[in-house]
């Protein structure tokens, strides 16, 4: 629809309805009745103003925080609006051969790769806010344009989380107490994971009771490996000892009822592939495909007599692109 020419419906003197093509803004002459579609909408409505200010902004403490779960979880792959990708057998992926000698007079060996491609798409996402002319204050556009950039940030974390929590989807239980061995639990899960898909996973998800656990465990331990664990504070010094890239734990939620707070991670830890700024058929276990317009949000502002309207959009699509390799720890 975006690319097509609009439609409209005129009305000669004949009195009959007459179909042309669509003018422009401001250049149909009197009587003609536009056929409402996404690019006039699009045309009509974008602020440029308020898309700028959305390309620019950094938004509070725990949106920031939510933008960086998000790309740790499932970094961005911009795509076109529909568009496909590599699926890979796993098993084919390390194969060697002991019988790849060509014999004089004949060729060499045949191999068949068995891998399929996926079409797909990003979906077009947003939420509106109404503010009331009586009572807006300067700034306040700008404002409902950061809530609703934040409110959208969680919604897509969430996404992101469920599906990466489900690409080992049972995953394996451990007690962590006063004997366990958190950091060597994990380091098994890499090493497993490495075995499974041949690439081992080079980032580690904490969930905020996993990482309490983890703590406290090696706390309880009088011993010179639970304290060598204890000294271990931050994620980057975490991710060095399991010879990760990148190691994160996250606290924040998200309104789970009208009277509740869920995390967006539990207590889990999960270790898996994913990499920042790699193409769509690069391995991983997620992406998140996006289609940009020159901006990853883009706003709208419709105006009425007494209300404005703030619509802010993004297109997206999240997608757990392998199983294999990933594994997830619940830890009680």
């Amino acid at each position: 629809m975006k690319n097509q020419n609009y439609l409209v419906e005129s009305f000669a003197n004949d009195g009959l309805p007459h179909l042309t093509l669509d003018a422009g803004p401001e250049r149909n002459p009197a009587g003609f009745i536009g056929l409402a579609n996404e690019n006039r909408f699009d045309g009509a409505f974008l602020s440029q103003p308020l898309t700028e200010y959305a390309t620019g902004w950094n938004g509070s403490d725990e949106a920031r925080k939510l933008k960086e779960l998000l790309d740790f979880m499932a970094p961005e792959v911009p795509v076109a609006r529909r568009f496909e990708f590599k699926t890979v057998e796993n098993a084919e992926a390390l194969l060697s051969e002991t019988d790849d000698i060509r014999a004089i007079g004949s060729g060499f060996k045949r191999v068949e790769y068995k891998g399929g491609t996926t079409n797909s798409k990003t979906y077009n996402k947003g939420l509106t806010g109404v503010l009331d002319k009586d009572e807006m204050q300067p700034g306040d556009e700008e404002l409902m344009t950061s809530r609703l950039i934040a409110r959208l940030l969680r919604s897509e974390t969430r996404r992101a989380a469920t599906a990466l929590l489900a690409v080992d989807n049972t995953g394996t239980n451990k007690t962590w107490g006063s004997s366990a061995d958190p950091d060597g639990d994990v380091l098994s899960a890499i090493d497993s994971g490495g075995d499974s898909s041949g690439l081992e996973p080079n980032r580690v998800l904490y969930g905020r009771g996993a990482w309490l656990l983890r703590r406290s465990a090696v706390a309880a331990q009088a011993t010179a490996g639970a304290f060598g664990g204890l000294s271990i504070r931050t994620p980057a010094e975490l991710a060095e000892m399991l010879g990760v890239e990148g190691v994160m734990q996250t606290n924040l939620r998200y309104q789970s009822t009208a009277s509740a707070k869920a995390k967006i991670v539990g207590a889990y830890v999960v270790v898996f592939n994913a990499q920042a700024n790699i193409g769509k058929d690069d391995p991983s276990n997620i992406k998140r495909f996006i289609t940009r317009t020159g901006s990853p949000f883009q706003v709208f502002r419709q105006e009425f007599a007494k209300t404005i309207e703030i619509s802010v959009e993004h297109y997206s699509h999240i997608v757990a692109t392998a199983t294999v390799g990933a594994k997830k720890l619940n830890i009680s």
